[in-house]
């Protein structure tokens, strides 16, 4: 799986009541929520994401609330990968349960900046940042995982046979 993409960069212990604020969880609609995404942290990220961007963060990116929505209007809002310093726990799963592609690198996380182009393949646990020229090694996931990523989601996974 490859993904290359504009960055949007936050710090560290972003929580999902920051990602997708409780007041809007009276809604099921995922564009509706969409539009809510990180409003607390970034008013502008709405108006900045473009389908296909990067979100980069720092340490315990998702803590807080159990709650799946923050790793859905994250993807429903565009970003197609996730690179952090670490991820709560929690969230980390909920991320690969819904198809979110996520990626823990430290080094990467600390060094990619805000508008960066950012590349990655997560076969092969590399992340190229195309604006500087950086390369970065990173554990890929086991091909199980890949495979539930790009069904998008566990369910779909289940859904149509393919693990």
């Amino acid at each position: 799986m490859n993904f290359q993409g504009k960055v949007l960069k936050y710090g560290d212990n972003v929580d999902t009541d920051v990602i997708i604020p409780a007041r809007y969880l009276n809604t099921i609609d995922k564009k509706e929520l969409a539009t809510h995404c990180m409003e607390d942290i970034d008013k502008d990220f709405v108006n900045k994401v473009q389908a296909g961007d990067i979100m980069v963060a720092g340490f315990n990116f998702g803590c807080g609330s159990s709650r799946e929505h923050a790793p859905i209007v994250i993807k429903e809002s565009g970003i197609s990968l996730v690179i952090a310093k670490s991820f709560a726990r929690i969230f980390y799963r909920n991320a690969i349960n819904i198809g979110l592609a996520i990626l823990e690198c430290p080094e990467a996380a600390e060094e990619i900046a805000e508008g960066d182009v950012v590349e990655a393949d997560l076969d092969a646990g590399v992340i190229y940042n195309r604006t500087s020229g950086k390369q970065y090694a990173t554990q890929p996931f086991p091909p199980f995982i890949q495979k539930i990523i790009t069904n998008g989601g566990l369910v779909e996974s289940i859904r149509n046979g393919s693990i």
